[in-house]
């Protein structure tokens, strides 16, 4: 049974990222820096593991322009 409780966030720059984990660290946020998965993007990248509530999360990122928000099954959210 797959893990559904996590969300993958794409940025377009890994300067994106890297803003985004420092905000995440800050507000003591779960995460993980992350490959981007190949069902997601072809690209080699990092992306961001979020495995704390979205809806509470996003708002703290939200001058960081996200690419995308995928599911833990891929399914894209956001």
């Amino acid at each position: 049974m797959p893990d559904s409780s996590y969300y993958i966030l794409l940025f377009y720059t890994i300067h994106d990222v890297l803003r985004t984990e420092k905000i995440l660290k800050k507000h003591n946020v779960a995460h993980e820096l992350v490959p981007v998965p190949r069902n997601l993007s072809s690209d080699c990248g990092m992306c961001v593991k979020l495995t704390s509530n979205l809806e509470q999360t996003l708002p703290l990122i939200s001058a960081i322009e996200i690419a995308g928000c995928y599911d833990a099954e891929g399914k894209h959210i956001h």
